[in-house]
This record gives structure tokens, sequence and C-alpha cells, in this order.
């Protein structure tokens, strides 16, 4: 792929979008800290995305989508390229009214999951309250089937509007995406939109699922430290068949509380690994990765990261 460097402002200069050249990332994400974008896009309309999209396929440029930035770390060195997100009316909106191919309600795929969970209890659709204090875009959350213990985001998904990375628009059903744990067959691209299948209940009784779920969250996890959520998946057991808590297997091999420079695995859960303020992404890193060997010395289980890694090296896996 190439930098930004091989190319001219006359990528986007004619677009309805605003771009800021050598743009920190760190900020955007729930660590506060990290490296910088060669250039960070805002895109005004579907059409001016889809022919960024198109300009930067043509000439090799990498590009990336950046939701919330909730389950990112951005390394200190920063990612070249274009970095897109989503965050104008356009891509933020939500229609509540039920379309004529039954109850499913169409979202922006840059609209934020925790306001919008709040919002269909006032419009008295359930389905989105299993997803409550999750922090992503709607879009973030799709690609990662975004989840916790009173369901995942695949349960409400008909349909998703997506751009491929060339710049082509198409439709896809949910049958499609391959949903799963933590998983989602989403191709390259980003999602426009999403279509959710919603059902109409009682605003009342919504709400007081949505209490509960948030009480659940703030009591079991570290909600004000300054991390990503959960750093590992929840490995499979091949002979029960079922998840073993990735924060159990963290509290065995005796790594809760455990320090590595400005980051520390949280002693409230071990599956958070949280960053003092003003500290080094890089430290985060580190840790997860002394954590991952920690786990499989004790255990034997190799332990799958959550949290997405962006680096100037190449994406981390």
């Amino acid at each position: 792929m190439r930098t930004m460097t091989a190319a001219t402002p006359s990528l986007w200069n004619d677009l309805d979008l605003s771009a800021e050249m050598n743009a920190p990332l760190g900020a955007l994400t729930w660590y506060r800290s990290g490296g910088r974008a060669e250039v960070l896009v805002h895109p005004n309309t579907v059409d001016a995305l889809q022919s960024l999209c198109q300009r930067c396929h043509e000439m090799g440029i990498a590009m990336r989508v950046l939701g919330l930035g909730a389950n990112l770390l951005v390394t200190e060195s920063g990612v070249d390229g274009v970095v897109v997100r989503l965050s104008a009316p356009a891509f933020c909106g939500a229609n509540w009214l039920i379309r004529a191919d039954g109850e499913t309600i169409r979202v922006g795929g840059g609209a934020q999951l925790m306001p919008l969970t709040a919002e269909s209890a006032r419009h008295g659709f359930e389905g989105l309250s299993a997803l409550a204090g999750i922090p992503a875009s709607i879009g973030g959350a799709i690609r990662m089937n975004a989840g916790g213990a009173f369901g995942d985001t695949a349960a409400i998904v008909h349909s998703i509007e997506h751009l491929s990375l060339a710049g082509e628009r198409t439709t896809i059903a949910a049958a499609a995406l391959d949903f799963g744990y933590r998983h989602c067959a989403l191709p390259a691209g980003i999602v426009i939109a999403a279509n959710l299948a919603l059902t109409q209940g009682d605003p009342e009784k919504i709400r007081k699922h949505l209490k509960e779920v948030s009480a659940y969250k703030k009591n079991t996890q570290p909600m004000r430290d300054n991390s990503a959520g959960c750093m590992f998946k929840n490995p499979l057991d091949p002979t029960t068949g079922r998840r073993e808590s990735a924060g159990k297997l963290i509290d065995l091999a005796g790594m809760k509380g455990i320090a590595l420079g400005s980051a520390y695995v949280s002693p409230v859960h071990g599956n958070f690994i949280a960053l003092k303020n003003g500290g080094c992404a890089d430290d985060v890193l580190a840790l997860a990765t002394a954590v991952q060997l920690r786990v499989l010395e004790h255990s034997g289980i190799r332990l799958e990261r959550e949290v997405i890694v962006w680096s100037k090296k190449g994406d981390v896996s």
C-alpha cells in the first residue's frame, strides 16, 4: 500500500468532507493514548465517501474505519493512509418509523450504540436494551458482534448497507454475515447503515431492562478506567463446548493487578487492561502479550485478543 505522501490533497479537495493531516488518533480511543493517522477524514455524504474509497483503491492507499474507538488500541507508531470516521449527520441518524418490509429500523453506521439503547426505549422498541452500556458505533458493533451476558448484536440485525473499499455499494442480509461469538464475516469495507429487526413493546419494561443491564455492567466492570473493555475473547473449551472466562484464567495465572510500565491489569476484572492517565499505548500491548504468555504457561490455553490493534508496521494480530 502507498502512503499519503505518494498522493496530493487533490485526492479529497473536491469532495464534501473535512480532512486533517497527521491527526492524533489516541485521543479518539478509550485509552486516550496512541499514535497519529496520516490523514483523518470526516465525509459529509455517502457520495463523498464512495468517491474517496474508489480513489484510494485505485491509488493503492490504505483505508481504515474508526468507530467510537472503544475496542481499539493505536500503537505509538500510528498508521499510514486514510482513516475514515462517520461522524456527520448523514451517518449517525436513526429512523424510528417501521418500514414497509416489516419491523426494521434504519440506523446509520456511525450512530453510537449507547444513546440508541435509551432512544429505543422512548420509542417503545425491544431488542437494543440487551446491549445497554456497550460503547460502540453501530458499524463497529456489527463488525465484532459486540455483546455481553444479556445478548449480542447479531440478534437484532436484519441487513446492512455496505460500501466496499473499492467503492461498491451493496446490501447484505444478516444470514450472509455468519455471525458468531465476537465474529462477523463482514467483507472489508464500511457499514454505511444497518436495518435492525426490532419489535414494539412496553416502554416501561424496556427502560427497566435497560437499568438492569447497565447496573450489571457497572457492578462487574471497571467502567471508569482508561481501557478498551475486555482485552481477550473467552476461549472455547473443546471438551465441554462451553466458553471459559478469560478473566478467570487471568486471575488463576496470578496476573490480576499486575502492572507493566503505565499499563495494568484491572484489580476489578482480570480481562481489562487499563492505562494510567498520560500513559503509553505500547505498554498496553506489551502487557497483553505478557498476560497471554503467562496464561498459556499456567493453563495451556492461548487467549485470543478481542481488542483491535493498529500499527504503522501493519495491524497486529
